[in-house]
């Protein structure tokens, strides 16, 4: 079993930049690809960055590329998200999650954080 937790997000201003951070707990999270997804009112989820157990692949949704980073530190049992140039747009709740590969879809997943919330104002 692996347990996800987001925290980071919140409030920002269109150009501003958030870091998440997903804290897993069980022993078998450094064998996990993850991956972030995220859900915008009246939206399916959508995929937006993964990287696999190593770290040593990552994958980015073209909304997203340039100005997103998915870093993970094992050690820590953390993965993370920095956001930079956020836009409206990018307004949604983020979803840490656990699974197979990159984790780029959502058949990938078998683990599932509660989601944090990011608020981008215009």
């Amino acid at each position: 079993q692996v347990q996800l937790v987001e925290s980071g997000g919140g409030l920002v201003q269109a150009g501003g930049s958030l870091r998440l951070s997903c804290a897993a707990s069980g022993r078998t999270f450094s064998n996990r690809g993850v991956g972030w997804f995220r859900q915008a009112p009246g939206k399916e989820r959508e995929f937006v960055a993964g990287i696999s157990w190593s770290g040593g692949s990552t994958s980015n949704a073209d909304s997203v590329k340039d100005r997103f980073t998915i870093s993970r530190d094992n050690a820590k049992n953390a993965v993370y998200l920095q956001m930079n140039w956020l836009k409206p747009e990018d307004t949604a709740v983020y979803y840490c999650a656990a699974g197979i590969g990159t984790v780029s879809t959502a058949a990938s997943v078998v683990y599932w954080g509660q989601g944090t919330q990011v608020t981008v104002s215009s």
